[in-house]
């Protein structure tokens, strides 16, 4: 069984997760500069059985597509094109910056960690994958 791996899209960093090889626990990966992130996943997916690809969608609270919104769906098509083989799903990501900095908060993590951006970005990817592993056992 392969992992399934996260990403937190954004222009500047991505944020990327990955799970278990069991598929049970979500792990933040690491951050990556928006231009390195295909040869990165190339490099991962070469090295590591990966079964799907997990991607957050940003969306307003009404549903409506953010500013955000085209950059991912336009990832997500590069994702499809490069990587034909993996499932890509899309999940919403509502809050996951905010649920990122509260786990960080209550898991300890000194001022200065939470404060770096590279960190919430990692977290937030497990968040949007540990979200999508909740979703497939109901």
């Amino acid at each position: 069984m392969g992992r399934i791996l996260a990403i937190d899209y954004g222009t500047k960093r991505v944020g990327l997760a990955v799970t278990d090889p069991l598929q049970i626990i979500a792990n933040p990966l690491e951050t990556v500069h928006a231009k390195d992130v295909l040869a990165y996943l190339k490099a991962y997916v070469q090295r590591e059985p990966v079964d799907a690809i997990i991607i957050g969608m940003p969306t307003r609270l009404s549903g409506e597509a953010t500013d955000a919104t085209q950059h991912v769906v336009g990832f997500v098509r590069i994702l499809k094109k490069e990587f034909p083989a993996l499932p890509v799903h899309t999940v919403d990501e509502r809050f996951t910056s905010k649920m990122a900095q509260q786990a960080m908060l209550a898991g300890g993590l000194k001022k200065k960690a939470r404060q770096d951006k590279g960190t919430v970005d990692r977290v937030s990817a497990a968040i949007i994958l540990q979200s999508y592993l909740e979703s497939r056992t109901i």
